[in-house]
């Protein structure tokens, strides 16, 4: 019997799954937070090496019963990183042939049935990634945000709400019923008290407060619900620059969505399929229903040289929930 092992290294958290060469879910670990940008990258091996080692202990296997692994990694966004990621995961002792990628990418590798295509990621903070159907060729954004004025995860969406509700105050901009929503959320004595409070640290108003947008919105806000749109448009922008990056124009193929901000339906996805649309009208826009770690484990199978059919992939399905109620990607 063939084992492999797949790992989803986050920014907040590191799930960590082995599976024998059927599919079957025999062990997982879940372990503190990865990204090598917050953690450093002993931070990074110490949460990968937790993991593994809790998934060893339920699967009963050791290291060198393992025949491939797949990592998929926050906080891999540049070639110069590849040596130090490298580096770390080699220090965990696997002899088994083995690959990393961005963590976006095992979000595409599960959510798409052929494995190939695009992923938008929009959770705490905003990606996107997309892969040829040979694997040969990969699009992207930097994925760093604000900074480089890329798509709407939480963290932007709020950033862009909180100018709006100071654009109200100042008379730069419309009225909007977001100010008395987060006039109450921060517990702030009237609008000019929150914005002294948001702008000097007082009151932080971060990516986790998305939820009170779409719960305005649906009471029928036009600010609101412009943003949310915007929001849209901006996620579909960033698909379709990947899109271009791939000639993708012409094919018809999957666009993963993966995160948090998806739960908010057809509101946010709807502009986000309009804009990608209008240049690939024959990509398919589907929300990922199965933790990214299946993914990282699938491209173990593909490193270890073993095909993942289609029964191993339903058998994965099946077969991880007992572990935990594993939710889709959140970053």
């Amino acid at each position: 019997m063939h084992y492999f092992l797949g790992a989803d290294i986050g920014a907040t958290k590191t799930h960590t799954l082995i599976v024998d060469e059927t599919g079957r879910a025999l062990g997982f670990g879940e372990s503190g937070p990865a990204n090598h940008e917050t953690v450093g990258y002993d931070g990074m091996f110490e949460s990968i090496h937790d993991g593994l080692e809790q998934a060893l202990r339920g699967a009963g296997l050791t290291k060198g019963d393992i025949m491939g692994a797949g990592f998929g990694v926050a906080g891999f966004d540049w070639p110069s990183e590849y040596d130090d990621t490298a580096s770390t995961i080699n220090r965990l002792g696997l002899n088994a042939k083995h690959k990393f990628v961005n963590d976006a990418v095992p979000g595409l590798v599960v959510g798409s049935d052929e494995g190939w295509g695009v992923v938008v990621v929009s959770g705490t903070g905003s990606n996107c990634r997309g892969w040829d159907r040979e694997r040969k060729r990969e699009g992207r954004v930097t994925g760093h945000g604000v900074l480089m004025g890329e798509g709407a995860g939480g963290t932007e969406l709020m950033h862009r709400c909180m100018q709006l509700v100071g654009y109200s105050w100042s008379k730069r901009g419309p009225a909007t019923k977001l100010s008395d929503a987060f006039v109450e959320h921060v517990g702030a004595k009237d609008l000019e008290d929150l914005l002294h409070g948001y702008t000097t640290n007082v009151f932080e108003i971060g990516a986790d407060a998305a939820p009170i947008v779409f719960r305005v919105a649906e009471q029928g806000d036009k600010v609101a619900r412009d943003l949310i749109h915007w929001a849209g448009c901006e996620l579909g922008e960033m698909a379709n620059a990947v899109i271009r990056q791939l000639e993708f124009e012409n094919l018809s193929f999957d666009v993963v969505m993966t995160g948090s901000m998806f739960a908010g339906g057809e509101m946010l996805i709807a502009p986000m399929r309009e804009t990608i649309q209008k240049l690939a009208p024959k990509a398919r826009l589907v929300r990922l229903n199965a933790p990214p770690v299946l993914g990282a484990v699938m491209l173990g199978m593909e490193a270890g040289e073993f095909d993942v059919t289609p029964a191993i992939r339903k058998m994965m399905m099946d077969t991880i929930s007992p572990f935990r109620n594993l939710p889709v990607k959140q970053s």
